[in-house]
């Protein structure tokens, strides 16, 4: 049986400004830096890595990486703070989550969210 997704690792051009970008966010770094091919941050009990990749190495729309936080709109104040253009605003969804989504420099979409309280 499957216990849980351990990483996800995600493809830059550029691990200066990848780096960056997270670190911008709040990811601590665990392994690597702005000058390695493979960096990775804590994301609760599991990771986000980046692997360096040639620039004629191309993707195209792969699908999205949820990330729960505490709060869902400190964190998107803090994406406008450090000039990053979310693509949606904070919203509380159907599903029972509160969510907002920002595509990285390197074109991976990225969700930030939190499970609403139930009122029952």
């Amino acid at each position: 049986m499957i216990e849980a997704i351990s990483a996800i690792t995600l493809g830059t051009h550029d691990m200066r400004r990848a780096v960056q970008f997270y670190r911008s966010l709040g990811f601590d770094i665990a392994h690597g830096d702005e000058a390695s091919s493979f960096t990775s941050f804590r994301a609760g009990t599991g990771y986000l890595n980046l692997i360096a990749q040639p620039a004629q190495n191309r993707w195209s729309w792969w699908g999205r990486v949820i990330f729960y936080v505490v709060d869902v709109d400190a964190l998107y104040d803090r994406a406008l703070a450090a000039g990053w253009q979310p693509t949606t605003v904070p919203r509380d969804a159907e599903w029972g989550e509160r969510y907002f989504h920002l595509t990285d420099l390197d074109g991976h979409e990225l969700s930030f969210a939190r499970p609403l309280r139930s009122s029952a």
